[in-house]
Parts: structure tokens; C-alpha cells; sequence
């Protein structure tokens, strides 16, 4: 599906007028390899923002408690609409009264590399194993590493919403660090706190 329609819901959600959240009409690849951005979100609920770079557009997850590095940890991940690439770079404050009103800031980005197979180790294109509902990837971040899988475990209909884990694998190395407390977490870009974000945003105005 091409990315200017998989887009036409996040443009529906906001009014670019007052929000300087990007529009989205650089649909270029960022390189060799794809990436991804954790962003946490201080909205009507504090939520951490998981995207994946996948066919021109990010693929969004909403995570209540955000990502964790212990494998025994499961994560809800809510499937939220695309975004667009040049979302990856926002940090900031969502004006009031707009869709996701709060702060934002970028916790953690870097590359991610596909690893989702069949069952003769054969690798799946990223999309399409997300399409089969669960995919494997190999983050390298500046906080996050190694082994992940988003697996959906609940179709949606009914009344119910589409929902996912996020899991990181056992076989993985490194620490298997908690998430951080979102108050006191700091951009991987500025270094600045969600409140010293919001404080200097207000000073601005």
C-alpha cells in the first residue's frame, strides 16, 4: 500500500496549523539500514512510542510500561497509525487541545535489522512478517540492543482493539536492563528531561 495512504489517518488526527508535529512528505529511505525510535509520549497517559521503519513510513506501538531488556518482562504493545519518517526528529510539546496533547521526547534511536525466518530458516520481508503477526529484529541503539519480537496476540474486532507483545529474546546479550522511570529518563538527543523539555517550550511561548 503506498505510504501516502497509510499516512491519510495520522493527517486526519492532527491540524498542522498548530501543531508542529511534520506532515510527512519526505518518504525517503534514511540509508542501507532501517531505523527505529522510542520516543516517550507524557500525554492524557504516560506511554513510551516504539516506531520501526518499514516501506517509507514508521510503524507505531504504543507501550504503556516501554520497552524492557529482561526477556521475562512482556510487553503490551498497542499498534497506533503511521507515522511519518520525519517523525523520528520530533521532540517537543503537542499544543493543547490537539490529538496526543503532552511532551515528547526521543529516549532512544538507532538501526534495526530484520531476523524473522519460517520455520526452514528462510528470512520473511519485515512487512510481510508483520502482516503474519509476529516479526524478529535485532535492534542497535544507544540504549537498546540485541533480540526482539513483537508477536500479535489478539487479532481485534469484535469491540476489542489489536494488541501485541514486545519481548526481548533470552538468547540475547547484554544486560537485561529495566525501563527507566519516564520522568527522569533523558533524550538520547538533547539530554533534556520530559519537564525540561516542557519548561523550555513554555518559555518560548
Amino acid at each position: 500500500m503506498p505510504a501516502t495512504d497509510t499516512l491519510a489517518e495520522y493527517r486526519r488526527k492532527r491540524n498542522f496549523r498548530t501543531t508542529r508535529e511534520p506532515k510527512g512528505a519526505d518518504r525517503s529511505a534514511s540509508g542501507s539500514k532501517p531505523r527505529f525510535v522510542v520516543q516517550i509520549h507524557d500525554a492524557s497517559t504516560m506511554h513510551f512510542d516504539f516506531r520501526l521503519e518499514v516501506d517509507g513510513v514508521l510503524k507505531s506501538w504504543s507501550i504503556p510500561k516501554g520497552p524492557s531488556g529482561d526477556p521475562h518482562d512482556k510487553r503490551l504493545a498497542m499498534p497506533t497509525e503511521d507515522h511519518p519518517l520525519e517523525y523520528r526528529d520530533f521532540e517537543g510539546v503537542i499544543a493543547e487541545g490537539e490529538y496526543g496533547a503532552g511532551t515528547v521526547i526521543i529516549w532512544d534511536e538507532g538501526t534495526f535489522r530484520n531476523r524473522s525466518t519460517d520455520k526452514r530458516g528462510r528470512e520473511i520481508p519485515f512487512a510481510e512478517a508483520l502482516e503474519r503477526g509476529h516479526a524478529s529484529f535485532r535492534l542497535d541503539g544507544s540504549k537498546l540492543h540485541g533480540d526482539w519480537a513483537l508477536t500479535r496476540f489478539r487479532q481485534g474486532g469484535g469491540g476489542e482493539p489489536e494488541a501485541w507483545l514486545l519481548v526481548k529474546s533470552r538468547e540475547t546479550e547484554g544486560a537485561q536492563s529495566r525501563t527507566p522511570d519516564p520522568r527522569r529518563a533523558r533524550s538520547v538527543r538533547s539530554g533534556h528531561t520530559l519537564g525540561q523539555v516542557a519548561a523550555m517550550e513554555g518559555e518560548k511561548e
